[in-house]
């Protein structure tokens, strides 16, 4: 890509970098695997990144192809950034980034999460054995983020969508979900708290919390 540092190396792991190793290039990529969103949007999934470098990336990952702009029609009208359908292929390197990060003994599971990095961990950490003979579905609401969230046959499905008929509905912010998921605290103390509220069955938002274990660390 003109204007951008290469490897000037033929392997194709290299060339991927040149398109997606940049600082915060794959975390861009990660905001916008569940929908497209407007650049305020994901400013606020990356508040550690300068907002020109959210532009620059944004304008190289869109030469490379990986990344469209689209106007909204009316009312809206305001400008989205979403995932090629190439783009799109990115999913499983990010998930599997994840599930490899997630080992390192360096790694801090009670560190910061924006809302589609903690959904994505869900994807990415779900295990099919924990969630033999479940099935339900729950809401997750963390403030406008609404997603639909099932629990089938040893599958799970989450995506960005408010879901019409539901078993459960969780509203909290992600620091809470991810401390519930990943660190100490206890549902019963999260709801005492005020900080997460449960509507319908509370006995499978508890099943439901399970099934996301953090990995064996490596070494």
């Amino acid at each position: 890509m003109a204007g951008k540092r290469s490897y000037l190396d033929g392997c194709a792991v290299a060339h991927g970098l040149d398109l997606v190793g940049d600082r915060w290039a794959l975390l861009v990529v990660r905001e916008l695997l569940l929908g497209p969103k407007r650049f305020t949007d994901l400013r606020n999934g990356l508040p550690g990144a300068a907002p020109n470098v959210i532009a620059q990336r944004l304008r190289e990952l869109e030469t490379a192809g990986v990344v469209s702009r689209r106007t909204l029609g009316p009312p809206a009208v305001s400008k989205v950034y979403e995932l090629t359908e190439w783009g799109l292929e990115l999913e499983p390197v990010v998930i599997a980034l994840g599930r490899w990060g997630g080992r390192s003994p360096a790694m801090r599971h009670d560190a910061p999460l924006s809302v589609d990095a903690l959904v994505l961990a869900l994807r990415a950490l779900f295990n099919p054995t924990a969630a033999r003979g479940l099935t339900g579905r729950v809401a997750l609401r963390f403030g406008l983020d609404a997603f639909a969230a099932s629990v089938s046959d040893g599958r799970f499905h989450v995506e960005r969508a408010d879901a019409a008929e539901t078993d459960a509905t969780v509203t909290a912010d992600a620091d809470t979900v991810n401390a519930l998921l990943w660190g100490d605290l206890d549902l019963d103390e999260a709801i005492a708290a005020g900080t997460l509220r449960v509507e319908g069955d509370i006995a499978l938002v508890r099943r439901f919390l399970t099934l996301f274990p953090v990995p064996t660390p490596a070494g």
